[in-house]
């Protein structure tokens, strides 16, 4: 566990106004499967909020609309997906799943996924997903993204030995970015071996509406796999 130290926030807090049923679900269900932090100076083992127990346990960092987030929880039963999520409106479409679809293997942190990292006890991840953050594309803003030296020291650290990060993007400034700090990283080993391991998705890939926005626009998705070697 990493000491918590003050943050500033960047980004949307909330979008559209809700719907009567998204509100239902944000007071009704929210609270059923919300990740609740500990007191600092205090850890978060992440197989204690899963009932049932199960056997692996995912991080997806920004959420979406949720729809990578369920797609993992519907066909991984066996495993328990926590979505860590600031926009209210990608908590309450996620919401939507669990709910229709009686997903009871996922989780969610509405709130700053780095007071998350900070809480999680060391090697207790199996895979983590940073799927399309927000580039911040403005030099003066680079500062901002969340892959960076801190989001990847947090990631070696509660990823188990050999376990799986996963990285895409559709912003090619922000692909050189990230290229740059993993290849920097020590304990992170890039398993691409050609152009088509980056290029295609993987094989438990689903397409979401950003990227199908995203391509539509003409930005080509990459898709980078690390591999955590301790």
């Amino acid at each position: 566990m990493t000491i918590p130290r003050e943050r500033n926030i960047y980004g949307r807090r909330s979008g559209r106004p809700l719907k009567d049923t998204q509100k239902k679900r944000l007071e009704e269900l929210l609270p059923q499967v919300a990740v609740e932090l500990p007191d600092v100076k205090q850890s978060l083992n992440p197989r204690t909020i899963f009932r049932p127990s199960v056997q692996e346990i995912w991080l997806e960092i920004g959420i979406g609309g949720g729809e990578h987030l369920a797609y993992q929880a519907r066909h991984n039963p066996s495993t328990g997906l926590i979505g860590a999520e600031f926009f209210i409106n990608g908590i309450a479409k996620t919401l939507a799943y669990v709910d229709e679809e009686d997903l009871d293997n996922i989780r969610l942190q509405h709130g700053d996924a780095r007071e998350l990292l900070d809480a999680l006890t060391d090697d207790c991840l199996d895979r983590a997903f940073i799927l399309f953050p927000d580039p911040w594309r403005k030099k003066r803003h680079n500062f901002r993204r969340i892959v960076n030296q801190e989001t990847l020291d947090h990631m070696v650290r509660i990823l188990k030995n050999g376990s799986e990060l996963r990285i895409a993007t559709d912003h090619f400034d922000y692909l050189t970015w990230i290229l740059r700090f993993c290849q920097q990283h020590p304990n992170l080993e890039w398993q691409a071996e050609g152009r088509t391991d980056w290029i295609d998705p993987p094989e438990d890939w689903i397409t979401t509406r950003y990227q199908e926005k995203a391509i539509r626009e003409g930005r080509v998705p990459a898709f980078l796999s690390y591999k955590i070697v301790k």
